[in-house]
């Protein structure tokens, strides 16, 4: 499974594209739509090229849920996961409640709310995090995950 339209454009509002690197507020260096692999401080990319690696990181995203998910699970759902699994790496949703409740069968809307508790950074609530993390929920509800972007 991909990454549908919804997902893409989820990311893309929250990630914002900047394409020169600079440091996320968990202190990382970051270029484009949040790419971290070889992002460097100062260092200046294109439009393209800031596509080009956000294509090439979700690649990375989407195997990691279509891995480790082991239930069935629709096209916004599936986006969702990736938007969060991007966010906030392959190695915490493999180890997170959310997947543990979601591969147990657990309700969409319990597993969503699983969401809502990844919104810290250095254990300060985010402001921009809570937001994220509200739109992917409303997304894997299949609800507009659109309403918070204020």
């Amino acid at each position: 499974m991909q990454i549908n339209q919804n997902g893409l454009d989820l990311i893309k509002q929250f990630e914002d594209c900047q394409l020169e690197g600079y440091l996320c507020p968990a202190g990382i260096p970051t270029i484009g739509y949040g790419h971290t692999k070889t992002a460097e401080l100062g260092a200046i990319i294109t439009e393209a090229e800031a596509e080009a690696m956000l294509k090439d990181d979700l690649k990375d995203a989407e195997a990691a849920v279509n891995q480790l998910v082991a239930v069935p699970i629709n096209e916004n759902q599936f986006s969702a996961l990736v938007s969060f699994v991007f966010n906030i790496g392959a190695g915490a949703f493999e180890n997170s409640t959310l997947l543990a409740m979601l591969n147990a069968y657990a309700s969409a809307t319990t597993v969503a709310a699983q969401f809502l508790r990844w919104n810290k950074a250095d254990g300060q609530e985010l402001p921009g995090l809570t937001r994220r993390r509200h739109a992917e929920q409303a997304l894997f509800l299949g609800k507009d995950w659109k309403v918070y972007l204020f």
